[in-house]
């Protein structure tokens, strides 16, 4: 994938909720570790936990974490959504597709993406609804999830999910 401004923003939102304090970090959708590497360099003080679905992605992020020396910090693993990953967390952080799947020839330009990291089934939206269902079971009760999502930063403290649930329910563009 290409990195987008988006993803930056993403990044520097959790840099600004964590500080300098340690915590664990996961990066849902990590794809070729980006995010998480660019955690792992930010927050020095924090356990960085990426997953993907994707064999291919988890190899090359894998890969990208050992080439950048950051394996004592950050770990990836094969699985959906927070699922390979043990509770508690301090925040969770995800770049997940959100395009409808029927979408895909109006966006010409993201021809070159692995179409499973940019499109979904249905109105694009599933893989973070079930994020944030997920996130409930695995935040700490003062942990966030910060996602990105059309070209913005999306914000929900644990208590405010179901704020972020209910306005995903109803997102349609």
């Amino acid at each position: 994938m290409t990195p987008r401004p988006t993803s930056e923003a993403l990044v520097a939102t959790a840099a600004a909720l964590i500080g300098d304090r340690p915590a664990r970090v996961a990066d849902v959708g990590t794809g070729s570790g980006a995010i998480a590497v660019a955690l792992a360099a930010t927050l020095p003080r924090a356990e960085i936990v990426a997953t993907d679905t994707s064999p291919a992605a988890v190899a090359l992020a894998r890969a990208n974490v050992r080439r950048l020396g950051l394996a004592d910090r950050v770990t990836v693993h094969r699985g959906d959504l927070l699922e390979p990953i043990e509770p508690p967390l301090d925040l969770v952080v995800a770049n997940l597709p959100y395009l409808p799947e029927e979408e895909a020839l109006r966006h010409p330009d993201l021809a070159g993406e692995p179409a499973d990291a940019v499109f979904a089934s249905g109105d694009g939206l599933g893989p973070y609804r079930r994020l944030v269902a997920a996130s409930r079971a695995r935040l700490r009760p003062e942990g966030s999830l910060v996602i990105q999502l059309r070209g913005r930063v999306l914000v929900a403290s644990r208590q405010e999910l179901t704020a972020l649930a209910a306005t995903l329910a109803v997102s349609r563009r």
